[in-house]
């Protein structure tokens, strides 16, 4: 089984953490063996890095310096699972990142207002699935003019001319995902019976 880095780390860090917190507190070598039952060397080779610790040797050690055992052994930390990005307004669409780091798959959550009703087609590379949140979406795509409601979802190849906007009714909140070229989301969304694309 592959050990992760973390884990490596935090295994070697044990042995510099209790020579810290036995000096830290003045307690000899000596001391603390008597305190623990643990052999001198044992102990020393622990601090050293040349022994591995285990539950066996780290909680009698925890216990005789009175704390919690995660003291001795920092648990490597979990990457925050939260997608931290600010939301920008482009062309008074506000428009709020989801995915973390760029790749070939992209998310927004995008909040289109209500003043965005005037068709400008647009054509780039790449491939675009919409979902609708909530008001009313007006989709312009080649001969295609269509409005899609709450839960409902259209995907297309960005190649063709395109634009989206709100259907005049109100502001208009959708989930973006877009890829480069090829990367279709092969994913539907049903709706009143009718499977839309």
């Amino acid at each position: 089984m592959k050990v992760q880095p973390g884990i490596t780390q935090a295994i070697a860090d044990i042995g510099p953490r209790l020579k810290a917190l036995r000096t830290h507190r003045n307690v000899t070598l000596t001391a603390l063996s008597e305190a623990t039952g643990i052999s001198k060397s044992t102990l020393s080779r622990l601090e050293s890095g040349q022994r591995k610790a285990s539950l066996e040797l780290l909680l009698p050690i925890a216990l005789a310096h009175q704390v919690p055992l995660d003291e001795l052994v920092a648990a490597p930390k979990i990457a925050d699972p939260r997608v931290h990005s600010r939301p920008r307004k482009v062309n008074g669409t506000t428009i709020m990142p989801l995915t973390r780091q760029p790749g070939p798959l992209q998310a927004f959550k995008m909040v289109i207002p209500a003043e965005r009703t005037e068709p400008d087609p647009r054509v780039h590379e790449g491939f675009e699935w919409l979902y609708v949140l909530s008001g009313r979406l007006r989709l312009v795509l080649a001969e295609h003019d269509v409005v899609l409601g709450p839960g409902e979802a259209a995907e297309f190849d960005t190649r063709q001319p395109h634009w989206f906007g709100s259907a005049g009714r109100g502001p208009v909140e959708i989930l973006s995902l877009f890829g480069s070229q090829g990367e279709r989301m092969h994913l539907r969304a049903r709706s009143r019976g009718r499977t839309t694309t």
